[in-house]
Parts: structure tokens; C-alpha cells; sequence
């Protein structure tokens, strides 16, 4: 041990000069990437608009979207799957050039319904720019980097932004049936915000995305702006758009966090914790050569299986991972597919279910019940009994038919 000792106290001044070093020379860099989500506190992300939505919109549902409109609004309508139907206000923050056409089709019913639709990005999709019969320009910031937001409704709080390159704005659509909500201004006015009737519904376009952000919502008085434009919106049920922010994109990646990642930024902690480990390591090496390895007895093997499924079994019932259940049976049913009628279960197409039908015999109905559940459980992340009481059902139904 005596040998050992000076050995550790070399490694402990290594660490502490090295911890030295490190918080003298290492500067905390600010992450300005765009990522727009919803859970991030960087200086782009849209935490603080998030957890405030509640109080902007008193008694109204808050709920987070994490699909592609497409499936979610049509699980979500009258003849789909869903719990319930949607009907209220979809927000999109920022990347919303990720929607394909097919959701853009759903968001239009959705809002030919009588919905609302707001969406603030420097752009859209083409498909948007061709249903509402709209163009946008850009025109850069070659003063400096501020831009002006105001309304044309004096009553309603103007503000600015800086750090602003420059300013994307509505260089077509229909002046007469639109109605202007809002401008930005580098050297003068062009129109930002616009209200578009569709149907039934209303959809809010508006173009400048960063004011959202919590950089600037704790800027001055910039969240009174923030206030302005929500105020166009109904009071309604919110449907707040967080499906791209969860993807890598060229706006940003969304950070990925453990719930450590807090105390390690701060250099205090995170030295702290490595030395920890560091020496917890060490401990365990030089613990390990002072004890005799323990002589395991090793028992002659059983036949556990009955056990082991019955372990398992309660173990799914007491813990309800209906979502493990779910996967296995859906596992075990193409499987089982695949190997008594050799068809390829890659895609759960209309394809699929007339081959199915034609080979095993069965009811087509029922069969393309059971696939169009199995698609939709295949869009959910959240699963309740009831989604595998039903699976079941659809399975049951076409064994036994």
C-alpha cells in the first residue's frame, strides 16, 4: 500500500491541475443554432413561448404533436382511429418546410373545417405557396442587424429584433381577399403577417419565426409583440407542432439531454464528478488484487420454462407495458404470416391485404381492419390497454373466421 500511495497522490494533483486549466481556459460558448423546439433553453429554442401557452390560452387543451400532420389529424378526425377529434388552433414554429404534401392536404381540411392554422417560418412548403396563391422575397439587413416589427393595428405593441440578417416578407397574394396583420421594416415597411380565410377556417402566415425564441421573448418588452400575434388566434385547443424538432435538419439538431447535462456544464460539478468516478475507479482496481476471487458453485441446469413464462407474463400485467405486448404480437402475427402463406410483410399495403386474403381464405374485411390498426399503432409512441384489447380483437377475428 505504501508503494501505491504516492502513485494516487500524483493522479489527485494531475486532476486538480488539469481542473485548473480547464476553468481558466475554457469559455462557455452560446449555441445560437435555430432549433425551435420546444423543450430547449438555448438562446433559439422555444421553451419559455411553450410553458406559457397555458396562461396565453386559459382552459384550452395544450397538446404536443410529434407525427406528421397526415396521420396525426386523420387518426385524429371523425372516421379515424383516434381518442378524439381535432378541432382547434395547429401551431407551427420554424422548419416547417419538413411537411410533405399529403399533411399539408390534411392541415387544409383541417382547417376548411372550421379550424385555425398559424404558421411562422421564413418560408413554406411549395404546395402551400401554390394553394394560397402566395410569393416570398428577401431583402437583407446591410445597415446593421436590426429589424422593426409592428402591426397594422396601432393598438397593438410594436417591437425589434437584432440579430437579424435580414427580413422575409410577402411579395404576392390576394390583397383583396387577405387581410394584412402585420409589417417588417429594414428601410421600409414590407407586409409579415397575413390572415387567409380557407373555407370555414383561418390560417395565419407569418414570417419572422425567431421572435418566438427565448432570446427574444427575455428581451425588453419583445414578448408583448409575441402577445399581439397570438391574440389573432381563437380560444381554442391548442395543437403546438413539435415534429421536426425531434429530427436532424440543416436548421439545427435538437439537443439529446440525460438529465445530467445541467450539472455538467457547470465546471464546478463536472470536476468534481470525474474525480469522482476517477477514484471510484481506482478504489475498484486496487480493491480487486487485495480480495480472492469468489468460487461460484455452479448448479446443474433445470427446464425453467413454464416458469419463465409465467415470470414474464406477470411481469407485462404488473408493469402494463402495453407497448412491449404490442410489439410481440404484432411481431408474432407477421411472422407467423410470412411463414404459413410465404409473404413478405415489409409493406402493409392494399397489395398485401388482397394477396392475405387470397392465400389464407379469409374475410378481406377483416383483414384490412386489422392491418389499417396495425399501421396506426405503428404511428403512436403512447399505448393504453384498450389499444391492446383491440389488437387482439382484429387478430382473434381473422384466426377465427
Amino acid at each position: 500500500m505504501k508503494k501505491v500511495l504516492p502513485f494516487i497522490l500524483i493522479i489527485v494533483i494531475l486532476i486538480i491541475t488539469a481542473s485548473v486549466v480547464f476553468s481558466v481556459r475554457t469559455a462557455k460558448v452560446v449555441d445560437w443554432e435555430e432549433s425551435f423546439n420546444e423543450k430547449s433553453n438555448k438562446p433559439y429554442g422555444v421553451s419559455i413561448l411553450y410553458k406559457e401557452l397555458p396562461n396565453l390560452f386559459k382552459d384550452q387543451k395544450i397538446r404536443t404533436v410529434y407525427h406528421q400532420p397526415a396521420s396525426y389529424l386523420s387518426v385524429n378526425s371523425e372516421d379515424g382511429n383516434g381518442k378524439h377529434v381535432a378541432k382547434g388552433t395547429f401551431i407551427i414554429i420554424g422548419n416547417s418546410d419538413y411537411l410533405q404534401d399529403d399533411s399539408i392536404d390534411e392541415l387544409m381540411r383541417f382547417v376548411s373545417d372550421g379550424n385555425t392554422l398559424f404558421i411562422s417560418d421564413y418560408v413554406y412548403s411549395q404546395k402551400i405557396h401554390d394553394t394560397l396563391q402566395i410569393s416570398i422575397d428577401y431583402i437583407a439587413n446591410e445597415k446593421d442587424s436590426i429589424s422593426y416589427l409592428s402591426f397594422e393595428n396601432r393598438t397593438l405593441k410594436s417591437t425589434k429584433i437584432d440579430r437579424n440578417e435580414g427580413d422575409n416578407y410577402f411579395s404576392r397574394f390576394d390583397s383583396i381577399n387577405y387581410t394584412i396583420l402585420g409589417y417588417s421594416k429594414i428601410d421600409y415597411k414590407h407586409v409579415n403577417f397575413i390572415e387567409v380565410p380557407f373555407g370555414n377556417g383561418t390560417v395565419f402566415l407569418h414570417t419572422e419565426p425567431k421572435i418566438f425564441t427565448n432570446y427574444n421573448l427575455l428581451k425588453e418588452d419583445r414578448y408583448q409583440y409575441v402577445e399581439g400575434v397570438l391574440s389573432y388566434l381563437p380560444e381554442a385547443d391548442i395543437y403546438f407542432d413539435s415534429y421536426t424538432k425531434i429530427q436532424k435538419n440543416y436548421y439545427g439538431e435538437v439537443e439529446q439531454k440525460s438529465n445530467l447535462s445541467w450539472f455538467l456544464e457547470q465546471m464546478a460539478f463536472r470536476w468534481a464528478w470525474y474525480t469522482a468516478l476517477i477514484f471510484t475507479l481506482l478504489f475498484m482496481i486496487f480493491n480487486a488484487k487485495r480480495r480472492q476471487r469468489v468460487i461460484k458453485i455452479i448448479k446443474p441446469l433445470q427446464n425453467t420454462t413454464v416458469a419463465f413464462v409465467k415470470t414474464v407474463s406477470n411481469l407485462y400485467f404488473e408493469t402494463q407495458d402495453h407497448k412491449n405486448l404490442i410489439d410481440k404480437k404484432i411481431t408474432y402475427f407477421l411472422e407467423k404470416v410470412r411463414g404459413d402463406y410465404n409473404i413478405n410483410t415489409d409493406s402493409l399495403d392494399d397489395e398485401f391485404v388482397t394477396k392475405l386474403a387470397s392465400k389464407s381464405g379469409k374475410k378481406k374485411e377483416d383483414i384490412k381492419a386489422l392491418i389499417k390498426y396495425i399501421n396506426w399503432l405503428r404511428t403512436k409512441s403512447e399505448f393504453f390497454e384498450e389499444n391492446l384489447i383491440q389488437l387482439n380483437r382484429h387478430i382473434e377475428a381473422f384466426y377465427n373466421n
